[in-house]
């Protein structure tokens, strides 16, 4: 019999929902190309339909914004190959969005966060004025088609973006906005008119649909080149036939994230119970962005002198999922440009973990971690 455990990693991928594995099986059964006129193929396309209109609504966006593509990686590499001569970002941003911004052949412009790891407006006015110099005119032709990438929440410590104030500086100068959304949905309410972006990305596997697909929403049509032609899917945005199936896990779980907004609470008082049964056991434990807006599922955990290696190693040991805060697609523990960013000193950077929790999440599952990690920093404490 297999111990149960207790899975807290949902900033990287959450639980498949019920809900969503039993639409992608109902899929799977149905015969048609969704680009076929027969019925079959009517078939098919009113699933991909529907679910197009659930990630939409899960936005703020109208349907017809939303292009289906094989997750965010994809969407934010679609964004970034758009011919821009400039693009602006910060180094809080996903590898996916910062290694494809150094790939576009475009001149790529810092933008310096803040300590408590956001990126205001004022740091975008900061980045304009040394990237440009002179007259606002001069400045904004300086930078030709230029594209500014901001997340929307960050996916090591949970941190949250006031986007629209940044955007409407970017707008201001005649500049695009990228937005990966990808840890926000069910978390946060996401709205694309509210947030004033051009372009933004989610990913269905964060909020409990399947792996492998995800949305670009290009808003009231924003320019953009195609990434894959070769066919008229997705209204000539992205060819290649749809994968139904995994769409419709994607659209049943986006109507569940969308409805989970109401109980948000509940998922604060589990996150802030974590973190204070932290400091109560290890009073020197720093909570990374704490004093910021943050997502209300996630905690980055830093102990000094506590290998973030070690302590997920040891925490899996002891049936507990969590990642290091420096981890990303490869699984490996590095260099977090996130934590360096904002200033955090190397020790400390070096020890931080990240928790996430989600819609499976129990007190149960809390009180699972709080004594793993007791048992973890008192085994430390008598072997120093």
């Amino acid at each position: 019999m297999t111990a149960a455990r207790t899975y807290l990693d949902y900033n990287a991928t959450a639980p498949l929902r019920i809900q969503a594995r039993a639409a992608m099986l109902a899929a799977l059964d149905l015969v048609g190309n969704p680009s076929s006129v027969h019925a079959d193929g009517r078939a098919a396309r009113a699933v991909v339909e529907k679910a197009r209109t659930a990630v939409a609504a899960l936005v703020g966006a109208r349907a017809a914004d939303i292009v289906f593509t094989s997750g965010a990686t994809e969407a934010n590499a679609t964004v970034l190959a758009g011919g821009w001569d400039t693009i602006f970002l910060s180094d809080l941003e996903h590898d996916s969005v910062r290694e494809a911004a150094k790939r576009s052949g475009a001149r790529v412009v810092k933008i310096t966060a803040t300590q408590h790891g956001t990126v205001t407006a004022d740091q975008l006015t900061g980045a304009l004025d040394a990237a440009g110099g002179g007259a606002f005119g001069m400045r904004d032709s300086a930078f030709g088609k230029a594209l500014v990438c901001l997340q929307y929440a960050n996916n090591e410590t949970g941190v949250v973006h006031l986007v629209s104030d940044v955007a409407a500086v970017a707008h201001a100068h005649g500049m695009r906005v990228h937005c990966d959304a990808v840890q926000a949905p069910g978390r946060v309410a996401v709205d694309v008119a509210a947030l004033g972006v051009d372009y933004l990305t989610v990913s269905a596997h964060k909020l409990g649909g399947p792996k492998g697909v995800g949305a670009l929403v290009i808003v009231d049509g924003a320019p953009l080149p195609s990434l894959i032609a070769g066919g008229g899917q997705e209204r000539g945005r992205r060819a290649g036939t749809e994968n139904v199936a995994a769409i419709a896990g994607f659209g049943a779980a986006a109507a569940l994230a969308h409805d989970a907004l109401a109980g948000i609470d509940h998922l604060r008082t589990l996150r802030d119970a974590l973190e204070r049964g932290v400091v109560d056991a290890t009073p020197e434990a720093i909570i990374v962005g704490r004093d910021a807006l943050r997502l209300v599922n996630t905690s980055c955990i830093a102990l000094p002198g506590l290998a973030a290696e070690t302590a997920v190693i040891r925490l899996d040991l002891s049936g507990v999922s969590v990642s290091a805060g420096a981890a990303c697609s490869s699984g490996k523990v590095g260099h977090s440009t996130t934590l360096a960013a904002m200033g955090l000193a190397p020790e400390i950077a070096r020890a931080a973990i990240r928790v996430s929790i989600g819609h499976a999440t129990t007190h149960d599952d809390i009180a699972a971690f709080l004594a793993a990690w007791k048992h973890l920093t008192s085994a430390l404490a008598r072997a120093a």
